[in-house]
């Protein structure tokens, strides 16, 4: 088993920063690859960000491309998003990710086992 669970989320206005946290226990987290999702009310479940089990790899979705960065932290056993130059499109609750499998990080989140509970992010303009 594997918890996560999230935190940072918030009020922000357009053009300012977040930085989500999110804290996993149980299983070995370090050879997991991590994912950031969200969603908006009445939309599907949207890939943000993921980060290789060994933190070389990054991708991230073509709308938060140069303006979010995701990176992790094994020893602490968390993954960050840094959230620059929000926009109100970016209002949504964000949900960590953690793949069991090993192998090629994955994008759809068919492909993640466990997820945290989300954090609300909104974006006012």
């Amino acid at each position: 088993q594997v918890q996560l669970v999230e935190s940072g989320g918030g009020l922000v206005q357009a053009g300012g920063s977040l930085r989500l946290s999110c804290a996993a226990s149980g299983r070995t987290f370090s050879r997991y690859n991590m994912g950031w999702f969200r969603q908006a009310p009445g939309k599907e479940r949207e890939f943000v960000a993921a980060i290789s089990w060994n933190g070389i790899n990054t991708y991230y979705g073509d709308s938060v491309k140069g303006r979010f960065t995701i990176s992790g932290d094994n020893a602490k056993n968390t993954v960050y998003l840094q959230m620059n130059s929000l926009k109100p499109e970016d209002t949504a609750v964000y949900y960590c990710a953690a793949d069991i499998r090993l192998g090629r990080v994955a994008f759809h989140p068919n492909e993640y086992a466990y997820w945290g509970p989300g954090t609300q992010v909104t974006v006012s303009s």
